[in-house]
């Protein structure tokens, strides 16, 4: 335990230290005047002040003053040492912070009584400190682990979301890249942020549900199919619902409402403006632009630029202006997403490629 002690009286100053020494585990950290202290913080450490109040250009009350606006010794106990009884003196010493007096000339006895009082109160408050801090990282280590579990259900739900075509899975992926992206250049937290690029690979879970012909159909559909393919999206969320995991919930959300659109001409409930969740707002813009830029069984891939100009033009109709906006900002971290994915899949189909040789070879 560190006593910081300042009195510019030598004689005085010696005594305190000699005094603090004969406590146990206390150390002394003696100044002598109150220019030395405030030249020398915020690097000292210390748990308990000793103060003279009565010290030349400064004097203790002023000193404490300049300490505490240090953060690190906000809750620095002080004691203030004293020969003046006058009320007037000691209200303001108490105002300041102070717990205690000592009055001069100090006595042995009374010193080592009140201080060490002081210094048990100062060890307690310290173990409950380092209890709370414990007690802290262990929660955090336990949602951490939580998080990890919920994570890794998002993913095996992903993957079986997409066994039947894998293009799905890669789809669902790149989403979830673009979604944050456009999250990030709205301004919202690193914690959505995360959790929106987590649970948007969900938004079209509810497909598990849709016959294969007509999720895999080679062509447009009809009419019929076309409803009954709109219906994944209430489907989907109908699976997510009543989670207790905060992410399952985003991604029920993001299910039920990524068809919606600005200008209530969507699906399932038609919901309008800033009435359609805002995860959903986004993973609305993250799905149409990854949808127009791949190749669909029904129509070829659009460029890059086309389809930007069909979204930034759909601004306030089909989609939200100010998402829109964050996606125009976010179009240069889109494109590397965009790219590097590609990338990607062509090495993969080079490497699926020199596997099936080898097998024939072999």
């Amino acid at each position: 335990m560190r006593i910081l002690l300042v009195d510019d009286n030598s004689t005085n100053l010696k005594l305190l230290t000699k005094l603090v020494g004969k406590l146990d585990n206390c150390e002394a950290v003696a100044f002598s005047s109150p220019d030395e202290v405030l030249s020398s913080l915020p690097d000292i450490d210390f748990d308990i002040a000793i103060i003279d109040y009565q010290m030349p250009v400064y004097n203790g009350v002023e000193l404490y003053t300049e300490i505490v606006r240090f953060d690190k010794y906000a809750d620095v106990p002080v004691i203030f040492v004293t020969a003046d009884k006058d009320m007037t003196t000691r209200m303001a010493a108490l105002n300041a912070g102070a717990i205690d007096f000592l009055t001069k000339p100090v006595n042995p006895m009374e010193f080592q009584a009140r201080v060490q009082n002081i210094v048990s109160l100062s060890r307690a408050r310290r173990q409950l400190a380092d209890q709370a801090e414990w007690l802290r990282r262990e929660v955090d280590r336990a949602v951490g682990e939580l998080r990890q579990r919920e994570q890794e259900i998002i993913h095996r739900l992903t993957v079986a979301a997409g066994y039947k075509d894998p293009e799905t899975s890669r789809h669902t992926l790149r989403v979830a890249a673009y979604s944050e992206a456009i999250a990030l250049e709205l301004g919202l937290s690193p914690e959505f942020c995360n959790d929106i690029r987590m649970a948007a690979p969900m938004h079209d879970i509810g497909k598990v549900a849709m016959p294969d012909t007509v999720l895999l159909k080679q062509g447009r559909l009809t009419e019929a199919e076309y409803r009954q393919m709109q219906a994944h999206a209430q489907i989907g969320s109908d699976i997510l619902a009543r989670s207790h995991s905060s992410l399952l919930q985003l991604a029920s959300e993001i299910a039920v409402s990524h068809h919606e659109r600005w200008d209530g001409q969507g699906y399932p409930n038609r919901l309008a403006g800033t009435a359609i969740p805002l995860s959903g707002r986004i993973v609305c813009i993250a799905d149409n632009f990854d949808a127009l830029t791949t190749e669909r069984p029904y129509k070829p891939a659009w460029s890059f630029e086309r389809t930007v100009e069909h979204i930034l033009g759909r601004a306030g109709t089909q989609f939200d202006p100010d998402c829109v906006a964050a996606f125009e900002r976010a179009l240069p971290r889109i494109r590397q997403i965009m790219e590097d994915d590609r990338r990607e899949q062509a090495q993969e189909a080079v490497q699926k490629t020199f596997t099936t040789s080898n097998e024939k070879v072999a």
